[in-house]
């Protein structure tokens, strides 16, 4: 993980958010075949993708809880192994406007994770994201592979 982009990126990178990354992991995902298009896309047009310290935490997690520590094993040494992904880690100054932005956004359920993205994704002047995790759509970022939105349901009183 010693990969860290400090240039501006071209408009060829696509960050991953742990969304992204659990989706192609697992064939169970809905979003599995639609996010590894979007991946090879971005690989086949000649783009990296990107993304941080903190998704992979999560991302590292929820393959173990999901699909085993043998699966996380996998996933982990086959995209360490990339020269195609670019790690950006959160450092203290990244987590204090990460905070920052987590308690302002008082209308929002972001998670601390997605505020860490946010701002690397600002600061790396990116605005697309491999996600089905409607927070960055809500952060106002563009967001692949299109998913539908779940239709709401309604109490009787509505």
């Amino acid at each position: 993980m010693a990969r860290v982009v400090s240039s501006p990126p071209s408009r060829r990178v696509l960050f991953v958010d742990t969304a992204g990354w659990t989706a192609m992991a697992d064939a169970a995902d809905p979003a599995h075949e639609a996010s590894r298009r979007e991946r090879d896309a971005c690989l086949e047009g000649g783009g990296i993708l990107v993304s941080t310290d903190y998704v992979i935490d999560e991302v590292l997690t929820l393959i173990r809880v999901r699909l085993g520590l043998r699966a996380a094993a996998e996933w982990w040494a086959q995209i360490d192994a990339s020269s195609r992904i670019r790690w950006e880690r959160i450092d203290a100054s990244r987590a204090e406007k990460a905070r920052t932005r987590f308690f302002e956004w008082t209308d929002k359920d972001f998670s601390f994770t997605d505020c860490t993205s946010f701002v690397v994704m600002h600061e790396l002047g990116l605005d697309k994201a491999l996600t089905t995790d409607r927070h960055f759509s809500q952060a106002r970022f563009e967001t692949v592979p299109s998913v539908p939105e779940r239709r709401r349901r309604h109490s009787l009183g509505e």
